[in-house]
């Protein structure tokens, strides 16, 4: 038995799709697949402006340039999130404050924010980890009274909502990825949502390496050319004809998923009676199955069960490493123990999660964890 930790799933129409798009004539990007999948993610979700980029790390890297970053301005984020949560703004010149996650949840304890605001604080970075929504009702009033941009980090959040608001939507920008681990997937891809409409011609400028292109090709210029900063942000027509495949059976896709989400949980239940934890989830957010995950009592226990289920086929897998003690930058971390983000990077376990796991391995899995 071998049981990966992730497999990418395929809808059947990908390579339909791609085809079609090179039939087409143009596989750069913002072509007809491009325009299809943004339009999409407006209609559904209600996002004022969609661009698709080739990953998350793009969509985070044009947020932090359109927040205006400059060196020695503070941006606040959880210390448990990946690395492009920050690099994002480190390289635009930005200091890292890094917050604590909450007791209950690996995201970010919106209630030790306000301490972390200074006269330098531009931006407000919440990672829906998960999928799980921050409290944004508390996050979005701080970034009134202290007038700070929010950027959603919405990389594991796709088809989940705060309030019944879809995650995403509520900050002035959200970053998502389809990255090949996540619910939808093009095997590299992402997306910037611009919920404001003062950042919105000009992420378009950006997304088009600096320039007024995409005006152009809408007949509101009669020619275009270099008119501020940016890069190649574009995913080609043949990863937005892939990803359209994939949003077509997004309902199907959550179903499934949710359907494991569920059995590993009711599986695992007992489980909390011997010291492991199982995720849980605020009142106030919905759960979109992106991932199943334990909390080990410590360290040497998460070793133990990741140690055995490999050596049963099974490849579950730890997550991050608190990046306030990574080699990078714990040098210009303040010296506060982050107490929350270190346990989630000692004791998260993730187990294997996929839209084609076979539920009885779902079964399999829970009984060799509850024999260690």
């Amino acid at each position: 038995m071998q049981i990966p930790f992730n497999k990418p799933f395929l809808s059947g129409k990908e390579l339909e799709y791609i085809k079609d798009a090179v039939s087409r004539g143009k596989i750069s990007g913002n072509g007809y697949y491009t325009q299809l999948c943004q339009v999409y993610f407006e209609h559904k979700y209600g996002f004022k402006k969609c661009l698709l980029t080739t990953s998350c790390t793009d969509a985070l890297e044009m947020a932090a340039i359109l927040c205006d970053i400059k060196h020695g301005d503070e941006v606040i984020i959880p210390s448990y999130t990946f690395v492009s949560t920050a690099n994002a703004f480190i390289l635009r010149g930005a200091k890292i404050i890094f917050a604590d996650s909450r007791q209950d949840h690996p995201g970010i304890d919106e209630d030790k924010i306000e301490d972390l605001i200074t006269p330098r604080t531009k931006v407000i970075v919440p990672v829906h980890y998960a999928g799980v929504a921050c409290d944004m009702d508390k996050i979005v009033a701080l970034a009134n009274k202290y007038n700070i941009i929010v950027v959603e980090d919405a990389a594991q959040a796709i088809d989940s909502f705060y309030k019944g608001k879809p995650l995403g939507s509520i900050g002035h920008f959200g970053c998502f990825s389809f990255h090949e681990t996540k619910n939808i997937q093009c095997g590299e891809g992402g997306m910037l949502v611009i919920n404001d409409e003062r950042f919105v011609r000009r992420s378009e400028i950006i997304w088009e390496k600096g320039t007024n292109r995409a005006e152009f090709f809408r007949g509101e210029v009669n020619k275009y050319g270099w008119v501020d900063i940016g890069s190649s942000f574009l995913p080609s027509e043949i990863t937005a004809a892939f990803l359209y495949a994939q949003l077509e059976e997004l309902g199907n896709i959550q179903t499934t998923r949710k359907s494991l989400w569920n059995q590993y949980f009711n599986e695992s239940e007992i489980l909390k009676g011997k010291g492991i934890g199982l995720p849980s989830f605020p009142d106030y957010s919905t759960n979109n199955a992106h991932m199943f995950y334990l909390l080990c009592s410590n360290l040497e226990e998460r070793t133990k069960i990741i140690n055995v289920l490999r050596k049963n086929g099974v490849m579950a897998v730890f997550h991050y490493l608190s990046l306030h003690k990574s080699a990078f930058y714990h040098a210009k971390h303040d010296g506060r123990v982050l107490h929350e983000s270190e346990r989630y990077s000692d004791c998260l376990i993730r187990m294997p999660f996929y839209f084609e796991l076979n539920p009885k391995y779902v079964s399999v899995i829970c009984s060799i964890i509850k024999d260690i």
